[in-house]
């Protein structure tokens, strides 16, 4: 959950708590490919109750959202020039946090780069949300915009958990000023073009852009996200979708405490009123996420954690209307919506193969979170170094041999096995209901914060995950371990399957 995001004629993915926005190419979702995620001309469909006051709905709500404002950056950016006839080290096909990230890097190696995007000053059209001790991690706090010292997490009416761990909002315009500045000094250049095929030869590619210009590249790095532009898979691709819609709104009055951000709101007794909603809600759960900047600004999203096929966006809007109705929220102005899709889980890309990938792309996304955005920056230097490494003054390994060690270095078997234990935790949730959900996270964030944390952050891996999927168990009420059981071992209840899944993947 990490984002405000814009959507126009392209959806854009992104999650506030999770991940940062991914342009959508040609992905199909699954009874969602005739879903309308935007909305055509507004219509006036305000309701008014016997008090004169207006009545929410979600196209109430909508006719407040503003036509979307794209800012740029104001820089100079030193372009590419294709008349020169140059091959440079690295090719960097996307220009958000992540193919940033490993541009300045390999170019402060001295290597040349290459940085390819439609929109180049572009600033992000969404708000990352992470926790404060990841961007500091990356020296990165001078990025972080608004902090809260704490979050919540609301279980039910009756139950809550205080979580003492900061969390924030990146700036996202300093965010990608600041890599955008130092890429300029390192000497990358820049090329505003989409890119539509790549040739490959023994030691180089050939970048075919829309604008006829071609870029020759000794390494190619797919940094464009879930629309995976370059990098091939050769599985079927069938990932749980988490779907929200979110709104940056000034508010007359909001009930949340403004030093805590709301990491998960499960509450549902707003959908009393509207058993047919409420069953839907029961069957496949959808949470609030909330960030509250001051007592009248708020930034609010309903959330379908994980579900397959996805919810669709006019369910969630709904959930959410009433929500902010039962809440008493009554919203003034919105200053910017969001639509988000975030595919989660599914096969990793074929392992090694010739064009580098990063972030979406390279299936580096949470598949039981959704969290990207600090998994991918802190991957940066691993690309980045690997490149520098194979790509040295010996110039010892090129072509596919070289993007063969830079994959393995991306991907080594701790990283696929830690992955395959999130996928398993993605197939858990994927069953669970309503009150299954509640009892897993109860159970999940009364752990040690090193366990949740470390399971938030991809920083456990195996034993770690061991004992962590052993703490979570003992953790659960009975009813959450038969659960765990019968839903992590495909329907079989057997004694002990969550020790025997664990290990399984242990000896993977």
């Amino acid at each position: 959950m990490d984002t405000l995001l814009k959507t126009h004629n392209k959806l854009e993915f992104l999650h506030p708590l999770h991940g940062f926005a991914e342009k959508l190419g040609n992905l199909t979702f699954p009874k969602l490919q005739n879903q309308e995620f935007r909305f055509g001309p507004k219509k006036s469909n305000l309701k008014w109750g016997r008090n004169g006051c207006v009545k929410a709905s979600s196209s109430a709500l909508l006719e407040l959202v503003p036509e979307t404002k794209k800012e740029n950056l104001e820089f100079e950016l030193p372009m590419y020039d294709p008349s020169k006839g140059l091959v440079v080290d690295l090719a960097v096909v996307g220009g958000g946090p992540a193919g940033l990230a490993v541009a300045q890097q390999v170019s402060e190696a001295g290597l040349s780069v290459c940085s390819i995007d439609p929109s180049p000053k572009l600033i992000w059209p969404n708000n990352y949300g992470v926790w404060v001790d990841e961007f500091e991690a990356m020296d990165l706090l001078d990025c972080l915009d608004t902090t809260w010292s704490g979050a919540v997490v609301f279980i039910d009416d009756h139950s809550k958990k205080d979580l003492g761990r900061p969390y924030a909002r990146v700036n996202r315009k300093q965010l990608k000023s600041k890599m955008m500045q130092k890429c300029i000094l390192n000497g990358v250049k820049f090329h505003q073009a989409k890119v539509i095929k790549v040739i490959h030869e023994e030691s180089k590619s050939l970048l075919i852009c829309n604008d006829g210009v071609t870029i020759q590249a000794a390494v190619v790095l797919d940094a464009t996200g879930f629309s995976r532009c370059l990098v091939q898979y050769d599985k079927p691709y069938n990932p749980g979708y988490q779907v929200a819609y979110g709104i940056l709104a000034e508010v007359e009055e909001h009930p949340f405490d403004v030093d805590k951000m709301v990491f998960m709101d499960w509450r549902d007794s707003h959908l009393n009123n509207n058993m047919e909603l409420k069953n839907r809600n029961s069957r496949i759960p959808t949470f609030l996420y909330a960030m509250p900047f001051s007592s009248n600004r708020i930034f609010l999203e309903e959330t379908s954690l994980v579900a397959r096929p996805g919810v669709p966006m006019e369910d969630i809007q709904e959930r959410m209307v009433a929500r902010l109705r039962h809440l008493g929220i009554k919203v003034k102005s919105i200053e910017e919506d969001e639509r988000c899709i975030i595919p989660m889980g599914g096969p990793l890309p074929v392992l090694p193969q010739r064009v580098v990938g990063i972030g979406g792309t390279a299936g580096m996304v949470h598949p039981s979170t959704g969290y990207m955005v600090a998994r991918t920056l802190a991957a940066a230097p691993i690309v980045a170094n690997s490149i520098v490494q194979y790509l040295g003054s010996d110039r010892s390994f090129f072509g596919n041999e070289l993007s063969s060690e830079v994959w393995r270095d991306l991907w080594p078997i701790e990283r696929r096995r830690q992955r395959e234990f999130f996928c398993f935790g993605m197939d858990i949730l994927l069953k669970l209901d309503l009150q299954g959900t509640r009892r897993f996270f109860d159970a999940f964030f009364d752990l040690e914060p090193r366990y949740w944390h470390g399971f938030l952050s991809s920083r456990l891996f195996l034993p770690e995950l061991i004992f962590f999927g052993l703490s979570l168990f003992s953790h659960a009420s009975n009813t959450s371990r038969i659960e765990i059981m019968a839903k992590g071992s495909n329907g079989h209840v057997t004694v002990g399957a969550p020790t025997v899944q664990l290990m399984l993947l242990a000896a993977m």
